[in-house]
């Protein structure tokens, strides 16, 4: 028999299934192919011959899987430079933020010394397909160069990385390329939506047209996560910037509102007419303020620990107009792609609530913002459960709720206490070494203590309403074993970065299969 772990044994499994021609066929075969086996077909990878050839820089944590080789750059900028050149690159900086997201599109892959798996680096590289790897702690930066393990090496010198293993090496890697469009694939996850699709939805964090286009090419059946700061960076970062700084019912804070409302409309119009008629779930902006805001702007609106302080619901109470102007582009947007001819779905979430006084608040404007659109596009309000707080009184918030949707990542960094933008590399790898943790919990979820509050939640929310439609939207939608164990909870969907959505069909398959057993 071939290498569980190679391609050839994958034709030969499905190949067998096929001749066999059973329903029993099929579900053996699904359920013998290994999630890391998918993933390494659907991304490039190194090759073994080269890599053993160069010289290994560091391991730090592997946060997007594919790899690739370029010429290194310590900026957005200079990626962008490299790029006009023709030439490729990969970004390594001590961390990025929504400023970096044009160079970050731009790289073949990044590098950061800070971070874990739900940093800003982790998380947008995961939905871009780039590869990266995060919270190499022994690596050093300056302005031209970086040193790391006694190597020093300089701008423009060539650097691989492998985002599958966390590995970064010295020199230019050979890539072994992906196979994702391979026959075999196609059918291997065609059978596994047979066996899943009546049990559990797989849907997609994407925030472009283009990222849900990619998205549907690869399965996912609507977007459970739109992300609306997304659409605020590049260009229009000081379009954020001069609304949060400017005063509240001030004409520049209208002004501010009139041209971000319209860009925002035709972003959202792009997206929702992109995955029309499936389900579009947009959360309303979300975005600790130091990501808009670094000290050098605003004294005033800095804070000692922004993830935890004046973000999603909390920063819309104290500026009403935010929200509301939201709503307004998301309407337009609704409208805009009705006139295409298509058919728009989208619903409205609300972040970071803690209490059903919050939403409630929330709901009574987006509610009036709604009120003189046609009656078939009125999205859905809901809530993400992403404090410990909303998950303890869902019973209540359920009241308020068209729909939940667990924030996983920042639910776990609440119920832990841990930072998610530093913990990982300081102190998860000790854990795991030292039997503490059993596995990372921002990359499979903890189902004794987060996935307490969420099985809670669940049967609390429904409580008040048996119909209340509950999705996961964290980056734990992505991963076989956390996805098994939202299946028991009772989940109705996952969600998870587009180049994971083809992973999510196959884990949830093999969840159904177990859980039939």
């Amino acid at each position: 028999m071939q290498n569980e772990h190679s391609l050839d044994w994958l034709m030969e499994l499905l190949q067998n299934a096929k001749t066999e021609g059973t329903d029993e066929a099929k579900k053996n075969a699904v359920s013998s192919v290994s999630a890391s086996l998918l993933e390494s077909l659907l991304h490039d990878s190194v090759s073994a011959d080269s890599s053993s050839e160069l010289e290994l820089l560091g391991t730090g944590i592997a946060a997007s899987p594919g790899a690739a080789s370029g010429i290194l750059c310590f900026s957005s900028d200079a990626v962008l430079d490299a790029t006009d050149r023709g030439e490729k690159a990969i970004l390594v900086c001590n961390e990025t933020t929504p400023a970096d997201e044009i160079g970050m599109r731009m790289a073949e892959g990044i590098v950061t010394v800070r971070g874990g798996m739900a940093s800003h680096a982790a998380v947008v590289a995961r939905g871009w397909g780039i590869p990266a790897v995060v919270g190499l702690a022994d690596l050093e930066i300056s302005a031209e160069s970086m040193t790391i393990g006694g190597t020093h090496l300089e701008y423009g010198t060539h650097i691989s990385m492998d985002g599958t293993t966390g590995n970064v090496f010295a020199g230019k890697v050979q890539l072994q390329k992906s196979s994702d469009e391979l026959a075999e694939i196609q059918t291997l996850l065609e059978w596994a939506d047979e066996i899943r699709s009546d049990q559990i939805q797989i849907r997609t964090n994407a925030d472009t047209g283009e990222d849900a286009a990619k998205a549907l090419s690869f399965g996912a059946e609507g977007i459970g996560l739109c992300r609306t700061e997304h659409m605020f960076m590049g260009d229009r970062l000081p379009l954020i910037q001069s609304f949060i700084l400017s005063e509240s019912g001030s004409e520049d804070e209208k002004k501010s509102l009139e041209v971000l409302m319209e860009a925002q409309r035709e972003d959202l119009a792009e997206v929702i007419e992109a995955m029309a008629p499936y389900p579009v779930t947009i959360r309303l902006l979300d975005a600790p303020l130091h990501e808009f805001l670094g000290p050098e702007i605003s004294d005033e609106w800095s804070e000692h620990n922004p993830m935890l302080g004046t973000r999603g619901v909390r920063l819309a109470i104290l500026r009403e107009e935010l929200y509301r102007m939201q709503t307004r582009a998301i309407v337009g947007a609704l409208q805009d792609v009705k006139e295409m001819g298509k058919e728009p779905k989208a619903d409205i979430m609300v972040p970071l609530v803690s209490d059903v006084k919050e939403l409630d608040l929330v709901r009574s404007w987006i509610e009036q913002e709604v009120s003189y659109l046609e009656a078939e596009l009125h999205p859905n309000i809901g809530t993400m459960i992403e404090t410990p707080r909303a998950s303890i009184t869902a019973e209540e918030i359920a009241e308020s709720a068209d729909f939940f949707s667990f924030g996983t990542n920042d639910l776990t960094q609440l119920v832990f206490g841990f930072s998610r933008d530093d913990i990982e590399s300081r102190v998860i790898g000790m854990y795991l070494n030292e039997g503490i943790l059993s596995a990372n919990p921002f990359e499979t979820l903890d189902q004794n203590g987060v996935g307490h509050m969420i099985q809670h939640a669940v049967a609390k929310g429904r409580k008040t309403d048996p119909d209340l439609e509950i999705g996961v939207c964290g980056e734990h939608g992505g991963d076989p074993e956390s996805i098994a164990f939202l299946l028991k909870a009772g989940i109705d969907y996952v969600s998870c970065s587009p180049f994971r959505v083809p992973i999510a069909r196959l884990a949830a398959a093999q969840a159904v299969i177990s859980s039939s057993d």
